[in-house]
């Protein structure tokens, strides 16, 4: 195997390597070049120093990792302290879990949840699971991971900005002060929280000068060999489908599913949640949070489930994923008080300023186009009308037309009159609107206003009671 050994942060050096070799072995090698005497050696490796009789497969270590090897300062007690936090924290265990063999799944499922959360929370023997709860799988287990084929093990999914899609990740650490990898870890996360949140987990850093101790955990795409400024989105709702519930869709049973953060903890594939995706995207149903952003609640239609990382909305694929960004983009818009310019082929984000009618739309950014803010028309000059009084005989000046070539010579009045015919305008936002079937209570399709198909005003209960349906 391929490992990348950093000899005191200095550039990252290929070797080549035995699975089965020891870390005294890679010691050695990297003492012989360097001509420092191995025993003086540090190895870390994401977030713990891996032990000397160790070998590079029992540590957890894919192919083309990159590992830190540094010789500590001369009178350095740093792995004696080390020593000490691990045996205080860890009750006296020699060695912290790997961050490959982490689960935390169980954080994400509430105490006071019912339904299918005490389907989860159940283990296949009896207990729930804690974060060392699967430190028995092996090393293959955890790196079989694949969203499609073979069951999975994988306890971590991300959104790869290279294979632009879903997939198993792999959870790394350093410090946040020097950003190096360099830390070792007084103990591993035990929950989301303290992947997420800042400042939860501490360690040593062990890099020259740098006297940090907190913890930064970021993933990586575990797909595929990475640099080391490569970084993923971690996917906290993906999980692996270890207990075999059932999509709340399809009612199928897949390796991997999304789990909403509703009190029922109700579990959804992620072919249906695509399907659940997009549909809603097509009716522009997604809802406009101020603190979370243009999300979506669990399917089942729980209260209180956003979905709060909007990185789990990347599963639409990178041109529906645009379309949901710019519907995003427009709602914001909206909801601060702005407009979108009604010029055709245009729709630019204006926010005009207080109490003015006459809105420009930017020359620069937009199209130019001067109109009404009242009525979404060329910017006229008093009361704003509904509907353009066809032109006078006075207005043609003599020119006549005969009927019937005037018939033939229609461009698109068709189309108006059926517009005309079958649309009336949101009072709120003056876009047109197409009534086909059901109750009088209408909701815009761009602003969401509410309101009735009959007077043209926002539903009330007087509209409610008296033409409700007709």
């Amino acid at each position: 195997m391929i490992v990348y050994i950093r000899y005191n942060l200095g550039p990252g050096v290929p070797v080549e390597l035995q699975e089965e070799a020891s870390v005294a072995e890679l010691k050695e090698l990297v003492g012989t070049q360097q001509g420092v005497r191995p025993e003086l050696l540090r190895v870390l490796f994401a977030g713990r120093e891996l032990r000397s009789s160790f070998t590079l497969q029992g540590c957890d270590l894919p192919e083309q990792s990159t590992v830190h090897v540094v010789l500590p300062p001369s009178g350095s007690s740093s792995a004696q302290l080390l020593l000490l936090q691990e045996r205080l924290v860890r009750g006296g265990e020699d060695e912290p879990e790997s961050l490959a063999r982490l689960d935390l799944t169980s954080s994400r499922l509430p105490s006071t949840s019912s339904g299918l959360a005490v389907i989860l929370e159940g283990s296949d023997g009896g207990g729930g699971e804690g974060a060392g709860g699967r430190a028995e799988e092996t090393r293959e287990e955890v790196q079989a991971a694949s969203l499609k084929g073979v069951r999975t093990c994988s306890t971590f999914f991300v959104y790869c900005k290279s294979c632009r899609s879903i997939q198993p990740g792999k959870l790394r650490v350093c410090c946040s002060s020097c950003r190096q990898t360099t830390l070792t870890l007084s103990r591993g996360p035990s929950c989301w929280d303290d992947v997420l949140l800042p400042g939860r987990v501490h360690g040593l850093c062990q890099s020259d000068g740098c006297h940090g101790n907190e913890a930064e955990f970021y993933m990586k795409c575990a797909s595929h060999p990475t640099s080391e400024d490569e970084v993923s989105v971690a996917l906290d709702l993906i999980l692996t489908n270890r207990r075999d519930v059932p999509c709340i869709a399809c009612c199928d049973i897949t390796d991997v599913v999304l789990v909403f953060q509703c009190s029922e903890r109700h579990v959804i594939c992620l072919d249906c949640f695509h399907v659940y995706c997009q549909t809603r995207l097509n009716e522009r149903q997604f809802v406009s949070h101020p603190v979370i952003g243009y999300s979506l609640p669990c399917a089942a239609g729980c209260t209180d489930s956003l979905i709060k990382e909007l990185h789990h909305f990347r599963i639409l694929g990178d041109d529906q994923y645009g379309r949901y960004q710019q519907y995003g983009a427009e709602e914001c818009l909206l909801m601060i008080g702005g407009l979108m310019c009604p010029s055709p082929g245009c729709g630019a984000g204006l926010i005009p300023p207080d109490g003015s009618r006459k809105v420009l739309c930017d020359g620069q950014l937009g199209c130019g186009f001067v109109f009404c803010r009242d009525c979404r028309e060329g910017f006229h000059e008093g009361a704003c009308l509904t509907e353009q009084a066809p032109p006078t005989a006075e207005a043609s000046q003599g020119f006549l037309v005969e009927e019937e070539a005037s018939l033939r010579g229609r461009w698109d009045q068709a189309s108006l009159l059926l517009l005309q015919e079958s649309t009336k305008r949101c009072p709120q936002c003056r876009v047109a609107v197409e009534r086909d079937g059901g109750c009088m209570h209408m909701q815009c399709p761009l602003c969401r206003a509410e309101w009735c198909w009959i007077c043209g005003v926002s539903w009330n209960l007087d509209c409610m009671g008296n033409h409700w349906f007709g």
